[in-house]
């Protein structure tokens, strides 16, 4: 339905229309060379990423344009791991809707069923849909660092920081975002994130990469570091979009572990323009349980 002229607008108890999606190896393939990883990582498995976007889309698909939305605040349960090609039911509800200052601030809860009914991935998100008549006219263009700690300039309640001790992270990977690889990785839907006007129309010094995108990142780290196991067998994550990340910004993946509860967290960091680390994404990892293999 993204070609439909009158979008619904979101409201609490909207159901999304149900579908039925399947990743198949080719297109993992493809969208992962885009971003610079090596799809083979993931053995034969979906990097669970991907289901961010197909959420998003699934909400296109029911009505609910994405154009222009921001992605605040995104659950990411693997509750098994989904097999590439493996056709999975599709899900969907918006289940609040709040007024902000600088929009609708939307809940929603996707999931995906297997054939047996039942879930493999929950991508339940908070995002916020600004609305131009409230837009602050600050400009987006430099980080957005909040000096106000429980406030998230007008989009509501920011959650404190994941990642407040940059010194006890451990160094994983480093990746370069190029224009191209972020329009090649980048599906229609929200033009923010592949083109230069609308990006720079909402305040932005350039497209900035989907949630999902930098999701990949840490992803491909995570079934690294466990791929004598098989990778994770199942994983409960709470991903928080702190800053926005610019489709030429270097980026680097890291990662904090502790003895009693072992990896708990992983972050996406980039430079600001003095030169120091910040939290681009930062993921807390509230269950993580390794593959058997």
């Amino acid at each position: 339905m993204s070609d439909v002229e009158n979008w619904v607008v979101p409201h609490q108890g909207f159901n999304y229309l149900p579908d039925t999606v399947a990743v198949t190896a080719a297109h993992q393939i493809d969208k992962l060379l885009a971003c610079g990883i090596d799809a083979d990582i993931f053995a034969g498995h979906v990097d669970p990423a991907f289901f961010i976007g197909i959420a998003i889309h699934a909400g296109i698909n029911s009505g609910i344009s994405a154009e222009g939305n921001i992605n605040m605040l995104q659950s990411l349960r693997m509750h098994r791991p989904v097999l590439l090609d493996e056709e999975l039911a599709v899900k969907g509800q918006i289940v609040a809707v709040t007024e902000v200052p600088r929009g609708l601030r939307v809940d929603t809860d996707v999931w995906f069923e297997d054939t047996h009914g039942q879930r493999v991935i929950s991508a339940p998100r908070t995002s916020l849909r600004p609305d131009p008549q409230r837009a602050e006219s600050k400009s987006h263009s430099a980080d957005v660092t909040d000096k106000d700690k429980g406030k998230d300039k007008g989009a509501g309640e920011r959650p404190q920081p994941v990642v407040d001790d940059l010194s006890a992270l451990e160094f994983l990977a480093s990746y370069q975002l190029t224009p191209e690889g972020v329009r090649a990785y980048s599906m229609e839907g929200n033009s923010i994130h592949y083109e230069m006007e609308p990006a720079q129309k909402a305040g932005f010094r350039a497209p900035l990469i989907g949630g999902g995108m930098g999701v990949h990142f840490l992803m491909a780290e995570l079934w690294q570091a466990h791929k004598q196991s098989g990778g994770p067998e199942a994983f409960d994550a709470e991903i928080y979009f702190r800053r926005p990340i610019f489709w030429d910004d270097a980026v680097a993946v890291y990662s904090r572990a502790d003895e009693k509860s072992g990896l708990n967290a992983m972050a996406l960091l980039k430079e600001d323009a003095q030169g120091n680390n910040k939290v681009g994404t930062e993921i807390s990892l509230k269950l993580f349980k390794p593959g058997l293999i």
